[in-house]
């Protein structure tokens, strides 16, 4: 009867082995598809429905965790440094990414490669040898659009102004050298001012404000975000100027599509944030699970006008 009774304690006990051991590799396995996605920001539009779009490819995949952080404006690059750092030290079992900065954000960047999670970057691209892949526009593509559409517009001959992102950001760097190229093929237009406004609507107001004051015979202006466009168009209704200078933006949120129907905006170059949140979830969860993952990821880039801003306002 007492080896009976040993034999019976010896099962239970393996049997529990078993169940903490499966408990352990479940709570492992959940673990190691924590996906965190760090933005520039979360305090326009865009960005707004990257995360939606994440969120949305999240919820069909009920063993991942998504996490969507960002510092609370687009130049606290040290805030994203330290949130980058902080997810680190979790050991979450992707990253996503969109550099603030990329001088300053390669370093920790190394840090989760070294520490073996990958990463992947989102919307602004980056040189750095360490990246799975980019998800993204082709921002030179899209700055080209906008430079051929006001060459179009102005018939080749006339003034411009561009009003970018903050110096140093890769996908505003593509987008202005993308316009400047397509410029550059009409003598005729004449680039007299590139200014930076920090991708900020009320900094794109004043410095608008500053360029029609510099230059009251400008004729164009090509706006690298949404928000600085919608500050642009602020300042040229304050000199009444709304309709005589082509304004053109880049990213096609819904203010600025509403913007493009009404007149006060040409035209912005349409990026899908939402598809780059959808992307950067779906190729995570390929990277967690040692599938192959391309190393670019187009998401996408359209003209939008007066003619087809009701499709994009749908």
């Amino acid at each position: 009867m007492r080896n009976k009774g040993w034999i019976v304690c010896a099962v239970i006990l393996a049997a529990a082995m078993l169940i903490a051991i499966s408990a352990c590799n479940r709570g492992e396995a959940t673990r190691k598809k924590r996906i965190v996605i760090v933005t520039k920001a979360l305090d326009s539009e865009f960005w707004q429905t990257l995360k939606t779009g994440a969120e949305d490819a999240a919820r069909q995949h009920p063993d991942i965790e998504l996490s969507v952080l960002a510092p609370e404006r687009e130049i606290n690059i040290d805030q994203q440094v330290s949130i980058l750092e902080d997810q680190i030290l979790k050991k979450v079992s992707a990253l996503a990414v969109v550099p603030g900065g990329i001088s300053e954000v390669t370093p920790v960047l190394d840090k989760a490669k070294a520490a073996g999670i990958p990463v992947l970057i989102v919307d602004n691209d980056t040189p750095w040898p360490g990246k799975l892949t980019y998800i993204g526009t082709d921002n030179r593509v899209g700055g080209k659009l906008a430079g051929d559409y006001i060459v179009k517009v102005l018939g080749g001959h006339g003034k411009v102004a561009i009003i970018r992102g903050v110096l140093g950001v890769v996908s505003h760097e593509d987008r202005v050298t993308g316009f400047k190229e397509a410029i550059a093929a009409a003598p005729g237009i004449e680039l007299v001012t590139i200014q930076p406004a920090n991708s900020e609507r009320a900094l794109g107001l004043t410095v608008m404000e500053n360029i029609l004051t510099s230059h009251p015979d400008l004729n164009a202006v090509f706006a690298t975000n949404d928000q600085m466009a919608l500050g642009a168009m602020e300042a040229a209704a304050a000199h009444n100027q709304t309709g005589k200078i082509l304004i053109v933006g880049f990213d096609a949120g819904k203010e600025a599509v509403r913007a493009v129907k009404a007149g006060q905006i040409n035209a912005v170059v349409a990026q899908y944030p939402a598809n780059m949140g959808k992307q950067a979830v779906e190729a995570s969860i390929k990277a967690i699970n040692g599938e192959p993952v391309p190393k670019v990821i187009d998401t996408g880039t359209t003209l939008v006008t007066k003619e087809n801003a009701d499709e994009f306002l749908k």
